[in-house]
């Protein structure tokens, strides 16, 4: 069962203040370009999902069965019961544990793929402000669950490609037993052709910072496996910071996180502009960390740990 929060103030939000909904943190290519941090993420005493919750797909746009099929089973893999070989997302995912630990925390968050929205028409148009990407989170369940919202690579959005990549945060909920309660939600656009060198670093060459050559995407898409680092960071950062008050140092408007706090690692190795020494896929020479659901492989961002004060890596 996942925690919902009260209702309460929020002192400072990202790009958007609002009555209606806050959003905590982004995804940037600032992010993937400088040195990780080693100071130790502060706990702000406030509360973290736990227990069993769904992910709700909400797919605005038009997006292939087989690009859905990338997401979907990324979602899937993060349950144990799934086979995969190591290393795994499932592995990646209990770094997040250790946030639990110290927090004192009845238990851990354990995700499973929730019901799937599609939204191919385009019903609040193609240019969306964070307003309408909260009404769009909305139309998933919002009790025990984390709705997220992919957006079409022809779908533009308030900041998008200027100054993020995605976000999380959350909105308030219809009333439980007469009170009101928020969910979290996230967002994530696919930038492969609007931003690729802002948003989709490392499977193509960055807009700016040291330049290496791109990574070989693990399931042949760069747009949506870029989409796959970016919601594994917002997701890592909605389970240990879902209402603004929970892990994170710096600004509580613009935090650096469990994801975020390890910008461009990958694996062992790593230095800005260089993702790490990673795994090679024989067949493709695609570049991944994590072995996935159904034979799938993914890259992964490095999670800072709290138990070591450092970033931890699959690889």
């Amino acid at each position: 069962m996942a925690f919902l929060a009260p209702t309460q103030s929020i002192l400072q939000l990202f790009f958007l203040i609002s009555l209606f909904h806050g959003s905590f943190a982004s995804r940037k290519l600032t992010e993937l370009v400088q040195e990780p941090q080693t100071q130790l993420l502060e706990y702000h005493n406030g509360p973290l999902l736990f227990g069993k919750t769904s992910i709700n797909l909400i797919w605005y746009g038009k997006f292939k069965p087989s690009q859905r099929a990338i997401i979907s089973d990324f979602i899937t893999s993060f349950s144990s019961s799934s086979p995969q070989s190591q290393p795994s997302v499932a592995t990646w995912w209990k770094t997040t544990e250790k946030y639990y630990h110290h927090a004192n925390a009845k238990r851990p968050l354990s995700l499973y793929l929730g019901k799937q929205i599609l939204d191919e028409s385009y019903s609040l148009g193609k240019s969306l402000t964070q307003k309408q990407l909260v009404q769009l989170a909305s139309r998933g369940e919002q009790r025990y669950s984390i709705n997220v919202v992919l957006t079409a690579s022809d779908v533009t959005v308030d900041g998008f490609c200027m100054s993020r990549c995605g976000t999380h945060g959350s909105s308030r909920s219809a009333l439980v037993k007469g009170k009101n309660y928020r969910f979290a939600y996230i967002w994530v656009g696919n930038s492969e052709t609007q931003c690729p060198g802002y948003c989709a670093w490392p499977f193509h060459q960055p807009i700016y910072g040291p330049q290496t050559s791109p990574l070989g995407a693990p399931n042949n898409d760069m747009g949506l496996d870029a989409m796959v680092i970016n919601l594994a960071s917002l997701l890592a950062g909605t389970a240990t910071n879902p209402f603004g008050n929970g892990y994170y140092q710096g600004p509580a408007g613009a935090p650096l996180e469990a994801a975020s706090a390890c910008p461009g690692v990958y694996a062992n190795g790593a230095y800005p502009g260089y993702a790490g020494d990673l795994l090679l896929d024989p067949t493709t020479g695609a570049s991944y960390n994590a072995h996935g659901a159904k034979g799938r492989k993914y890259l992964l961002p490095a999670l800072y740990d709290p138990s070591t004060s450092s970033c931890s890596t699959l690889v």
